[in-house]
Parts: C-alpha cells; sequence; structure tokens
C-alpha cells in the first residue's frame, strides 16, 4: 500500500466530518504497442478469440521475470535480443545438435532442417527456427517502432537448446527443466538467471517418464511455473508427454473464432486453453528466412499448441511481474479461475480460453501489502474513543498504564479476509485480548498469562467491509509495553 493510500485511509477513518479522502493520482494516455505488424496479432486483442492483452499491459509487461524457453535455441533477432539471455545448449548428441559438438553455452539457434529418411522415415524438411517464434510470442521487444509485440514484451527469455535434427531426447530436456529453475546439473556451470517461467512448446507419445517428472517437481520447488502443449495430433493428450505430467499447465489450441484449434489435442490433462491459430489465422511472431542453415531475421505465421503455450507463459510472466510471492499453484489456480468461457466449441480444452488481463488483476489483488505501524494514541479507553486503524495488515506498539487502563482499536476488515489477531507483551507482563463487534457485542474475551501470546482469528463471509473493535487490557503480571499484530 503507497504513503498516500494509508494517508486517505487514515483520514477517512479518523474523523466522522470527512465523507472521503483519495490519492490524486496522475493519469497517463494509453495506447496499444507501436510495433508495426502490431495489428497482425489477432490474438493480443481480437474481442472474440484475443486474450485481452491491453487491459493486461495497462498493470504489467513482464518487467523482473525470466522465462525460460526449452526448444531449439535462438536468433539473435533485432526483435528479440534486446530481451535475450545467456542460455545454454543442452543437446548431448553431436548429429542432432548440428553445431559441431555437445553440449556448450552457445544456445543459438543453427538450424534443424533434415534430407529425407535423416530421422529414419521421415520427409524433407526445413529448419524450423520454432525456438525464436515461441520466443518472440513471450518477449519479442514491444514500442520499439519494430516488427511485433510479445505479450510480456520487457520480460527476459533463457534460451536452452535440447531440440535439433530429428527432435530431443528426454534426459536432455529435463537436465534443462532442472538448470533452468536454477538447479544443478553435473557438468553444467550454474545458472546465474533463473526462471520463474519455464515453457515447454514439445512432446511425444507415452506416459510421463520418471526422468522428467522428478526435474518437473525439482522446479516445482524452486518456485518455477511449468508450462507444456497439450500436442498436436487432434488426440487426447493423456498419452501425450511431458504434458501428462504431474503438477503442469497443459495447453490446448484454439483459433480465432475461440473454437478448438483442428490439429489441437484435447483432454482431461488440459488446464486450459489459448490462440494458437487455426483456418488461415496463424500467430505471427519473430522468425528466420534461412531454409536450412540462418537467414535473415524476418517474420512468420505458425499454428499450433506450440505457439498455445507461449501465449500462457506470457501471461504467467505478466503476473508475477505483479506479484513475484505467487507460488506455481496459485499461477495455475488463478488463471484457471479468471478464463473467459470458449466463445466457440472446445471440448475438453480444459476451464476455458485464458484472460490476460482478469489473471493479472487476480495476481494483483493477491498482493498483501506491508504492514503499517501504529502507535497508541490515548485517550482510547472506550468503544466510543476507538483509535483508529488505518490499513490492514498493522503492527500497533502501545502500553497498559496502570491496573484500569484499556485500549480499544477499532478495524475494518475487506470481505473475504481473514483477520489474524495477535498480542504479545513485555517480559513481566499478560494483557488480555478482547475482540468486539460494531454494536459492541462480545465476540472473545481471553485472559492473559506472563508469557504467554493470545490471538483470534475472525473471517468475514459477509458482502460489506466488517467493523471490529480489538481490546488490549491488564490481565495477569506487571503493567508494560505490548505489540499487537493484525494480519490478513
Amino acid at each position: 500500500i503507497s504513503e498516500a493510500e494509508a494517508l486517505a485511509a487514515s483520514l477517512r477513518s479518523g474523523d466522522p466530518a470527512i465523507e472521503y479522502a483519495e490519492p490524486d493520482r496522475l493519469m497517463h494516455a494509453l495506447a496499444t504497442p507501436n510495433d508495426p505488424q502490431y495489428s497482425s496479432q489477432w490474438h493480443w486483442s481480437d474481442t472474440t478469440g484475443g486474450v485481452r492483452a491491453p487491459a493486461a499491459w495497462d498493470v504489467a509487461t513482464g518487467t523482473g521475470v525470466t522465462v525460460a524457453v526449452i526448444d531449439t535455441g535462438v536468433r539473435p533477432h533485432p526483435d528479440l535480443s534486446a530481451n535475450l539471455l545467456a542460455g545454454y545448449d543442452f543437446i548431448t548428441s553431436a548429429s542432432t545438435a548440428n553445431d559441431g559438438g555437445g553440449r556448450d553455452s552457445d544456445a543459438n539457434d543453427p538450424g534443424d532442417a533434415v534430407a529425407a529418411n535423416f530421422c529414419g522415415s521421415n520427409s524433407a524438411a526445413n529448419s524450423s527456427w520454432h525456438g525464436t517464434h515461441v520466443a518472440g510470442i513471450i518477449a519479442a521487444a514491444g514500442n520499439n517502432s519494430v516488427g511485433v509485440a510479445g505479450l510480456a514484451y520487457n520480460a527476459k527469455i533463457l534460451p536452452l537448446r535440447v531440440l535439433g535434427r530429428c527432435g530431443g531426447y528426454t534426459s536432455d530436456i529435463a537436465d534443462a527443466i532442472t538448470w533452468a529453475a536454477g538447479g544443478a546439473v553435473s557438468g553444467v556451470p550454474t545458472n546465474t538467471t533463473p526462471a520463474k517461467v519455464l515453457n515447454l512448446s514439445l512432446g511425444g507419445t507415452g506416459s510421463c517418464d520418471t526422468t522428467t517428472q522428478t526435474a518437473i517437481n525439482s522446479a516445482r520447488a524452486a518456485g518455477s511455473v511449468v508450462i507444456i502443449a497439450a500436442g498436436n495430433a487432434n488426440t487426447n493428450a493423456s498419452n501425450t508427454s511431458p504434458a501428462n505430467c504431474s503438477g503442469v499447465i497443459t495447453v490446448a489450441s484454439t483459433g480465432i473464432t475461440g473454437s478448438r484449434a483442428s490439429y489441437s489435442n484435447y483432454g482431461n490433462v488440459v488446464s486450459l486453453a489459448a490462440p494458437g491459430g487455426d483456418s488461415g489465422n496463424a500467430i505471427l511472431s519473430t522468425h528466420n528466412a534461412g531454409t536450412s542453415a540462418p537467414g535473415a531475421d524476418n517474420y512468420a505465421g505458425l499454428m499450433g499448441t506450440s505457439m498455445a503455450t507461449p501465449v500462457v507463459a506470457g501471461v504467467a510472466a505478466l503476473m508475477l511481474s505483479v506479484n513475484n510471492t505467487l507460488t506455481p499453484d496459485q499461477v495455475k489456480a488463478m488463471m484457471v479461475a479468471t478464463v473467459r468461457a470458449f466463445p466457440g466449441t472446445c471440448t475438453l480444452c480444459g476451464a476455458g480460453l485464458i484472460d490476460a488481463a482478469a489473471a493479472v488483476q487476480a495476481a494483483h489483488d493477491a498482493i498483501t501489502p506491508d504492514p503499517i505501524t501504529v502507535t497508541e494514541a490515548e485517550s482510547n479507553d472506550s468503544l466510543a474513543t476507538a483509535q483508529a486503524v488505518a490499513s490492514l495488515p498493522a503492527t500497533v506498539n502501545g502500553g497498559i498504564g496502570s491496573g484500569t487502563d484499556t485500549d480499544y482499536y477499532r478495524i475494518s476488515l475487506p470481505v473475504g479476509k481473514t483477520l489474524t489477531a495477535t498480542l504479545a507483551g513485555a517480559s513481566g507482563t499478560g494483557p488480555g485480548l478482547g475482540v468486539y463487534s460494531a454494536l459492541g457485542r462480545k465476540l472473545v474475551e481471553r485472559a492473559g498469562s506472563v508469557g504467554q501470546n493470545l490471538s483470534w482469528t475472525q473471517v468475514n463471509r459477509g458482502s460489506t467491509a466488517l467493523t471490529l473493535y480489538v481490546r488490549v487490557m491488564r490481565s495477569a503480571g506487571s503493567t508494560g509495553n505490548y505489540t499487537l499484530t493484525l494480519g490478513i
């Protein structure tokens, strides 16, 4: 809570002659990003199939959050390079890596083009520049008058190479997951820029293997949100790994109409859906023109759950940029609780279509403000003269000066909040605690004991703020100072 907000609250509660008091805030003109191709990024603002990005940007742009893109590596695209961290190449096989060696500190994508039958029975394929496209959806620079805007355009990208020619091995992917979140991996230097969000736009068939689940568990324990693509086989994702692993956010794909994309996997393991493109409406992002080796930096529209997943990763980055105390489970719960109903048909696509603005607002609303400090001011020895506590949480420092001294404090408990009042007396004292309703009805009154703290919990389940009076009184031991902690 700001000093201005605290002062306004104090004025409102301390003088009945004041009808209201509030900060005089400085406002600014709002504008969509000035990136010239922003208008082609329907997934940010389309009223039907978009994620309401402009309203989310009024609150957050991803500043201070690192997102790991565990993929093919990246190209140093001019619309992305300002937000790129050093990263690492986790590909063990030199043949897969296509860069002349195994693991190293170079996360640049050399290309993953293959000739026919190179991977067994595959057709020939040009380089995908997949990681560059995914990274741009998350954090292409915004308001730089160049190209496109990422959803969390002030976040940082930690690129980790795990996919090369023919794909990538679960052992390499698991190491990258562990390292991305700050865990130790043998033979790899310490990660000095751990990521709070991990994006995995990759997968294969089969159950979630122990190696991958163990890595996910370690990343979650470190506080990182793990977000995974459901897959593009138009089948139940229950047999798609790592989408079917525990503790992750699994993402299905929708098109501009808000219906499930024709290719998107679905099923009970899916958490929610996000725009991934369909029926000619692709997701525009950073790319490269090279068909095999790197060529000119450019932009391209691609479709897939690989594109929907970084949309969700971008939302997670926005949420954490306004509230960095959120746990992975809290991020998922807020996303799921704030989705929009699908505008079209998306059966077994999870809770709904992700709403960036609503999710960011939920993260903001969950912020617990720093406690204010209140010093007892006499006379506050009755309900009528109770000292107002401007806001919660608060720490009240007071004292009992005589055997008949008693102190009352008036507080306002917001809707849905739980008050925990804890009273601690100085050495040799044992003050008592009382809590009363707005009409003076006794809710609790507890005698104190020397050296023992007292506490009381009250939940406001009503539809309006609840006025309470908290009383501190002489009870046991000597007179002296006390600390009353009022937490929510």
